[in-house]
């Protein structure tokens, strides 16, 4: 297992996004078109791992799921479920603020069409390791999609095989956390119902049980 890392918003490591996001930065000169960090509380115990930035989203604002239709439904269920100040997140400086939860995704900059290579997500693995050791005793992992859920994994250290995705799965992994699994919340997966916010929400409430229940 690779060593832990805290973000670092100058990183790099990854040839093809540096340079994609350098072009992006040029034709976007507003956007923020680097490395997205966290958001949320550093102290909280659900930690939602997302795929990667959006490129009118996360990568033009700086701030998780925040500017792109995935966090419409997010930041809303996060409301809903008492994870969240408000019900909206459009813009930084919007006054949103997360309750016991923080947000990041598996890969921190924006790849082009919106698909990280395996090994881009390799390289991103030490920062989502040191998201996980930060979540507290008793803490849950949501993942939103396969690729998170598998970067989760590798960045534990644990078999794919072992830990099947599947929307509402949920793994009690080695170590204490759980991890729980949900479709992601894109723009496709809405407007084709294979994610409805009611079973968006439902992934959620039992994030909030889990954790209740080790209080």
């Amino acid at each position: 297992m690779s060593c832990t890392q805290p973000f670092d918003p100058d990183c790099r490591r990854c040839p093809r996004l540096a340079g994609f996001l350098d072009e992006v930065a040029e034709s976007n000169p507003d956007y923020h078109a680097r490395p997205v960090p966290s958001f949320g509380d550093p102290d909280g115990r659900l930690l939602v791992v997302g795929l990667a930035p959006g490129m009118h989203g996360a990568n033009a604002s700086g701030r998780p799921f925040t500017g792109d239709h995935a966090g419409i439904l997010l930041y809303q269920t996060l409301y809903n479920t008492g994870f969240a100040n408000q019900p909206r997140g459009e813009h930084p400086d919007d006054g949103l603020a997360l309750i016991g939860c923080r947000i990041t995704n598996a890969v921190r900059c924006l790849p082009p069409a919106n698909k990280p290579t395996r090994q881009e997500v390799r390289n991103c693995l030490p920062y989502l390791r040191h998201e996980l050791e930060s979540v507290g005793e008793g803490g849950v992992v949501l993942a939103l999609g396969r690729v998170a859920h598998e970067a989760v994994l590798l960045a534990l250290g644990e078999k794919l095989a072992a830990w099947p995705f599947g929307h509402g799965a949920e793994h009690a992994l080695p170590g204490g956390l759980k991890l729980l699994d949900s479709y992601h919340c894109s723009r496709y997966n809405t407007q084709t119902r294979r994610l409805t916010p009611e079973m968006f929400s439902a992934v959620f409430q039992r994030a909030r049980s889990l954790i209740a229940d080790h209080d």
